[in-house]
């Protein structure tokens, strides 16, 4: 029996408005706790005003709330499926030939669609505000800011000491930026005048020092100097530049890809940036998988099981969802497992969960 039009409108139309009822509600929620954790964390920061702290939890927000679809979409699909359900809309559907997939359908098409528009659209704003959020947050709240840049045209670290700030630029890079090639160094003084330039052809950073190889310095005032081997020293350590890539979730999905193919040629791995983007390619899929699930417990209401069994099997699911998620990452992150599948894999058990639990509601 091939669905009307209308009723799948009508359907479709009690999916979103349920799903973005439960979004808003975790939105305000996330919000929340989120200010209440900046607020601690201003304490004693004598930048950190209360206007500055608002303003950061709104540039924070978009970036927390997608992480919220999964769960807006698993309790919005089982809130409108219960009213459904309490006003015999479904038990009349069902009765005239209407099967299960057919009236979960419209709300199939609603998730896919809430999930394109959250990677195409969403993330790509909330990845720009992100940027913003984490540069106020390292002046501000933790008073640094980034030392690593990455582009086509190689990297750039930048590193103080007592007499001023030295400018690294580095062709490529290996081991994770502790060892560069055909590395540049640039010495100023505290009131940015240029002092002296160092060109090597490899530099290897040890414990409070870089190691250059086949060095020449360059004065403004006098001869340049050729050193085979040259010392210098620097505050910078590996973890340090570790901590300055630029987070996945503040890269737009549409530039993913060519952030991921510029890292690797700088000599980074990218696997955080390749995991994430995956995810987001997921995310579409995901979204219809939590309305399956949302389904199977929702359609046990109209047989005796209760709210108190829908709310439980809700909770129970966005749990083992938040559970495997943080289980497959790391694998994927160590390369135990390959990144598509460490992003796909918890998409894939709740398509397979929604789909066999509604197989055996409906054909027993």
């Amino acid at each position: 029996m091939r669905q009307s039009t209308t009723l799948a409108l009508y359907l479709g139309r009690h999916y979103l408005m349920a799903i973005l009822s439960v979004f808003i509600v975790l939105t305000v929620l996330a919000y929340s706790f989120d200010t209440v954790e900046l607020l601690r964390r201003a304490t004693g920061k004598p930048d950190a005003t209360l206007d500055l702290v608002m303003q950061m939890s709104l540039l924070k927000l978009p970036s927390l709330t997608i992480k919220l679809f999964p769960f807006a979409t698993l309790f919005g699909s089982m809130l409108a499926l219960s009213r459904l359900t309490r006003t015999q809309e479904l038990t009349v559907a069902r009765a005239s030939g209407v099967s299960v997939w057919q009236f979960l359908f419209p709300g199939l098409a609603i998730a896919f669609m809430l999930g394109a528009f959250a990677i195409t659209v969403y993330n790509p704003v909330s990845a720009a505000l992100l940027a913003r959020y984490e540069n106020i947050e390292a002046r501000v709240l933790r008073g640094s800011s980034s030392i690593l840049a990455v582009s086509s045209g190689g990297l750039w670290l930048r590193d103080t000491d007592a007499n001023g700030q030295i400018v690294v630029h580095a062709l490529r890079s290996a081991k994770q930026g502790v060892q560069l090639y055909d590395a540049i160094l640039f010495y100023y003084n505290s009131n940015d005048q240029f002092i002296k330039r160092i060109d090597a052809s490899s530099a290897y950073l040890e414990h409070g020092y870089w190691m250059l190889q086949k060095a020449v310095v360059s004065y403004p005032d006098r001869p340049a100097e050729w050193h085979d081997t040259l010392r210098v020293t620097t505050t910078l350590t590996s973890d340090r530049i570790q901590e300055s890539f630029a987070s996945p979730d503040t890269i737009s999905f549409w530039q993913l890809p060519s952030f991921i193919d510029t890292l690797e040629a700088a000599g980074f791995s990218a696997v955080r940036h390749r995991l994430h983007f995956y995810s987001l390619l997921a995310l579409p899929v995901l979204l219809c998988a939590m309305l399956l699930v949302a389904a199977s417990f929702s359609l046990r209401l109209a047989r005796g099981g209760g709210i108190g069994f829908m709310l439980a099997g809700g909770v129970a699911v966005g749990f083992l969802f938040y559970f495997s998620v943080e289980l497959m990452q790391p694998f994927g992150l160590n390369g135990a497992l390959p990144v598509p599948l460490a992003a796909w894999a918890p998409t894939a058990v709740f398509v397979m969960l929604g789909i066999s639990r509604l197989f055996h509601l409906e054909d027993g």
